[in-house]
């Protein structure tokens, strides 16, 4: 099987740091399995890291830049470009935008947002 271009490798990385963080900080896993794992740790050190999206990249994106690099000396640069990108690609989500009825009377009432006229 051939190498993969050096490139290729980083953004399946990117995507992979990206990917395993978000499940371990933001979802609840399969069968709730990452959940269970979450309470179990608790407020530990280690249980407040996968509570924060940026600091679970950092540590996600260490083994998977061993996988990037053939040079030792870029393994740093490597290391925190992953979780970089990891960040990035999340700060690319949006969240939905729900919009809730405020109930009020029918003439509205002043709640100093909205500009009478």
């Amino acid at each position: 099987m051939p190498e993969l271009n050096p490139f290729l490798r980083f953004v399946l990385a990117a995507l992979a740091t990206w990917r395993l963080t978000h499940l371990l900080a933001l979802e609840d896993g399969p069968g709730d399995l990452v959940v269970k794992l979450r309470k179990r740790l608790g407020t530990s050190v280690v249980g407040r890291m996968m509570d924060c999206f940026h600091c679970l990249s950092l540590w996600v994106a260490a083994p998977l830049s061993v996988l990037v690099v053939r040079d030792p000396w870029d393994l740093l640069l490597v290391w925190l470009a992953l979780s970089g990108a990891a960040c990035l690609l999340q700060g690319l989500q949006h969240e939905p935008v729900v919009i809730h009825h405020v109930p009020g009377d029918a003439k509205g009432e002043d709640d100093g947002l909205l500009r009478r006229q």
